[in-house]
Formats: C-alpha cells, structure tokens, sequence
C-alpha cells in the first residue's frame, strides 16, 4: 500500500525537522550561532487522470485531475542570518558586529574562514586570535607593555604605550561579507567557509557603505527564538505522530484485506 510509504517519508522529514530544531536550542547560548529551518517539497505525483483530459468523444474536459502524491522530501536547511542581540561582557577584546559582515580568520593551513564569533584574545606573541589560537585578520600584534586597548567603529585598535599621553593605532580588524551569506559552510567552533553558492569574499571596512560596524565590549548572541522554537518543536512532534498513525491504518487495512482474501 502506497500510503506506508508515503507516511514513512513524513515521519522521516519531521525527525530531521526535530534534529533541526534541537540543534538550534543546543546553541541557544552560543556566540554569534544562526539558526536553521528545515524546508521541504513534496515528491514526485502518479497522474491516475490528468487534469484537462478529454472525458468523451464529444470533447469535454474533466475539471480536475486525480493525482496522487509520493510524500515529501527535505530540499534544504537553509540558516538565518539576522542579527542577534548584543550582549554587554566589558572586556577589550569582546567584539561584535552590527550590521553585514563577519571577522575573517587564519587558519594554520593557509586558508581563511569567517565568524560572527568575536570572542577574541591574545596569544603569547600579543596577537589577536580565536579561542583556538587562529589570528584574526589582518594579523594585529598588541605591545607586551602597552595599556588602554580601545578598538572603535570602524576596527581600528589603539593602544597607550609607555612615556605617551596618546594612544597609536597598531591594526584594523577587517570585515568581510558575501553576496549570498546563507550560502556559507559551517564547520564548526563558530566558523563558515566561502562556497560557489556563497560568492566570493568582499574585504572591507568596518562602519563603511555595506559593512556593520564593530561594537568594542559586547558579543552578539544568538538569533535562536525559544518561544518560536519551542512551537516549531510540538508542531514537528504532532506531525510525525499523525504520519505514525497512518502507517499503523494503512497495516491494518492491509491486514484486513488480506484476511478477506484467504
């Protein structure tokens, strides 16, 4: 019977709805993280009568069509990039972005990944870097001596060395965006990689045309809405149950066929 199968890829579309969901509410707390959705399509239809056939000899037209549909499949879980919410930390190196753009990242293979995750420190050598060590670019040495760490708008980072009553510019953390920024490849520790999908990188200044503007002091939390989520959830949750009870339906139709039959 038909219908088994098409239940089952109902309840296999809402367990990865839930896994979807789930995830999104394990990272309710993680820095700079955007949610997913789940978006489906339905499957391929068996035309038993075509809309608009001929009826009859003398021309007619059937009005509508009997179709019947395979199930539903999952195209895609596409991520949210709105912004999240600032949160106050106080530390010099929190960083957070209002607005396009992300940090971009060195990686000890050479290659450069991209963060909303401005959780940023100094390494042993005075360089600004992840929490796993990677330098934030353009690459940024702070003086072991020097006081008074100010990064402003546009990621300019200043710093009061000894016997100065001035601060000096020592770099400008970049920003980088993408024409398609849901395009994006996550990997992991709050960091995306450029895709064909994406586009290429475009470098740029912080607080310029297009470019958000970078917030000393604060890091941006996630965008994940629990009340939205939490619905989301019981609404996955009721869906597979229905698609559960159409399988057990279907059995016992068949089973009762079955037994017609003998």
């Amino acid at each position: 019977m038909q219908a088994l199968h098409t239940a089952a890829t109902g309840m296999a579309a809402q367990e990865l709805n839930v896994q979807v969901i789930s995830n999104n509410i394990a990272n309710l707390r993680t820095t700079g993280f955007k949610k997913q959705t789940a978006a489906f399509q339905d499957l391929i239809y068996e035309h038993v009568r075509r809309v608009g056939a001929q009826a009859s000899d003398q021309g007619t037209i059937v009005p509508v069509g009997v179709d019947i549909g395979g199930g539903v499949k999952t195209v895609g879980t596409p991520r949210s990039m709105t912004q999240g919410t600032l949160s106050q930390t106080g530390n010099d190196l929190d960083l957070a972005i209002s607005g396009e753009g992300f940090f971009k990242i060195l990686m000890p293979d050479g290659t450069f990944q991209y963060t909303r995750d401005g959780t940023f420190q100094m390494d042993n050598q005075g360089r600004v870097v992840t929490a796993q060590g990677n330098p934030v670019q353009p690459t940024i040495t702070i003086p072991n001596n020097a006081s008074g760490l100010a990064v402003n708008e546009q990621g300019q980072v200043s710093v009061t060395l000894p016997g100065s009553s001035t601060s000096a510019v020592q770099g400008q953390i970049g920003v980088t965006r993408f024409i398609n920024k849901a395009g994006l490849q996550p990997v992991g520790n709050n960091q995306f990689v450029e895709t064909p999908s994406s586009g290429p990188p475009q470098d740029g200044t912080a607080n310029s045309e297009g470019y958000g503007k970078v917030t000393q002091g604060s890091l941006e939390q996630a965008n994940v809405d629990v009340v939205s989520e939490m619905s989301d959830l019981i609404a996955a949750q009721r869906a597979y149950e229905m698609n559960a009870k159409v399988i057990s339906a279907a059995d016992q139709m068949m089973q009762s066929t079955t037994a017609l039959f003998r």
